[in-house]
């Protein structure tokens, strides 16, 4: 947007120069080639009168005058008597259009070579005619300045120009006002910066409370400045923000006070379910209690999802860089006794995971997010796996632009349909295998929230030979990989 108003403001400037600057140019331009073609125009009709004149006065002055002439301005002057002889002291004129015209017609002449601009040479022809002896000088020179010449035409006098002053002084014209306005337009250029600045500083300070606001800083909130415009949009904003963080606190605290609340019956109700079944010798009491205590590990299973999937919900927590192997190492040391029990074989695989780890990767995650993720994904992998089975897990450079470290769970159970994968991330759903009948339905929803809520993105897939289930997980690098 900035960059839009400082074009807009120089784009202004400038048509403003242009309008201004261009038309004065223009006229001098103009003037300058008006007021070089009557002065040269003047000195060539005073020759030509000497020429008329005749006699050696006349003839003494017109050579005085043409070397003059010459030597101030670089032209050059030439002289043809009426039947072509040349005459004496000057070069001479050949014929040409030009001088047939002033010999017959006594027609004066101009030609600066070219029609657009003007050539390196500006050529004025005029006719010499010889005076009556009553005429003076002045009605000579002003009669031959009409081109309205009687018919004793004597000769032709032609006056050749220089124009490279002329072109100099030209390009001093447009060259100084070409300097003046990218001189203007560079400060038009920084004034609109500055104003864009400016007038844009409100929408700045908006767009850095939203990136708080969505980073997790509840807290964040803008300076009401600027225009009314901005300043009622800020207001508004931050009124949300203020309803929003009040809402989030409220939450917080009913899924702090939830959490004790029903918990504790919970755990309550287990222990007195165990004493009865410690009581009890009738195998019908007994089958009865432990279906009741299956029932309760059950519900306390779906309510501590739910309590993890508020708090997920509730909390925006800001990502930080955390070693992606330790973690995986941490949580592969506690579930291995659970592994070992079904003979389940755990392992990790990958250029990040296998061999030494002088250099440790990190992936962006809220702290403790990345733990529950892999502890409700091996509790599944675990769950679906045959006795003797392997888990594998594998960390990877998302291709082709490196820009994803992916990371994959891969088991042998029985896998899932399509269509299973596409519901297995709803809540409250549980397939038809071994986790349908003792799961929540809420792994995997937690799963995918944690993961959305740190920037990633989480997949299933069908698992390469001999078959099974794979998760993808997809996790932000804390530094880029440099190179393909």
């Amino acid at each position: 947007m900035i960059r839009r108003l400082i074009v807009s403001y120089v784009l202004l400037v400038a048509v403003a120069l242009a309008a201004f600057t261009v038309p004065v140019a223009v006229t001098l331009t103009g003037q300058l080639r008006g007021d070089t073609d009557a002065s040269v125009r003047r000195e060539a009709t005073t020759m030509a009168l000497l020429l008329g004149g005749g006699d050696a006065a006349s003839h003494e002055a017109l050579m005085q005058m043409a070397g003059a002439y010459s030597f101030e301005t670089g032209s050059t002057v030439q002289a043809v008597n009426a039947n072509g002889t040349r005459v004496p002291g000057l070069p001479r004129l050949e014929q040409d259009a030009a001088v047939e015209r002033a010999l017959r017609g006594g027609e004066l002449t101009t030609d600066w070579g070219s029609s657009w601009f003007w050539g390196p040479h500006l050529v004025i022809t005029v006719p010499a005619c010889e005076l009556p002896a009553d005429a003076g000088a002045g009605t000579g020179v002003d009669s031959a300045g009409e081109g309205e010449l009687d018919d004793r035409v004597v000769g032709a006098v032609r006056v050749s120009f220089p124009t490279q002053e002329l072109t100099d002084r030209f390009w001093n014209i447009w060259g100084f006002r070409a300097i003046l306005a990218v001189g203007v337009l560079v400060i038009a250029a920084g004034l609109g910066y500055l104003a864009a600045r400016w007038l844009t500083r409100p929408l700045r300070q908006l767009n850095a409370m939203a990136s708080r606001f969505s980073d997790g800083d509840l807290t964040a909130r803008s300076p009401v400045t600027g225009p009314h415009e901005t300043q009622t949009l800020a207001r508004t904003l931050n009124q949300g923000a203020e309803r929003l963080d009040t809402l989030i606190a409220a939450q917080r605290v009913f899924v702090a006070d939830a959490s004790h609340q029903l918990r504790t019956p919970l755990t309550a109700l287990r222990l007195s379910l165990d004493n009865i079944a410690d009581g009890v010798d009738d195998p019908y009491v007994t089958e009865d209690v432990e279906q009741a205590t299956a029932e309760v590990v059950r519900m306390s299973r779906l309510v501590n999802g739910l309590l993890v999937l508020a708090r997920a919900e509730a909390q925006a927590t800001v990502a930080e860089p955390l070693p992606l192997r330790d973690i995986l190492e941490e949580r592969l040391t506690l579930w291995q006794p659970a592994a070992d029990e079904r003979g389940v074989t755990i392992t990790l695989a990958g250029p990040m995971l296998a061999g030494p780890a002088d250099d440790r990767l990190e992936v962006l995650a809220s702290p403790g997010h990345l733990d529950q993720v892999l502890d409700n994904v091996l509790s599944n992998a675990l769950e679906v796996s045959p006795d003797g089975g392997t888990i594998t897990v594998r960390a990877t450079w998302a291709e082709p632009h490196h820009d994803e470290v992916v990371l994959e769970i891969l088991d042998q159970g029985p896998g899932m349909s399509d269509a299973d994968k596409a519901r297995a991330f709803d809540r409250f759903w549980r397939g038809h295998g071994l986790t349908g009948r003792s799961g929540s339905g809420l792994g995997l929803a937690i799963v995918k929230q944690l993961v959305t809520d740190d920037g990633g993105a989480v997949t299933l897939r069908d698992a390469p030979a001999p078959g099974g289930l794979g998760v993808r997980i997809s996790l932000r690098p804390a530094s880029p990989r440099s190179g393909g």
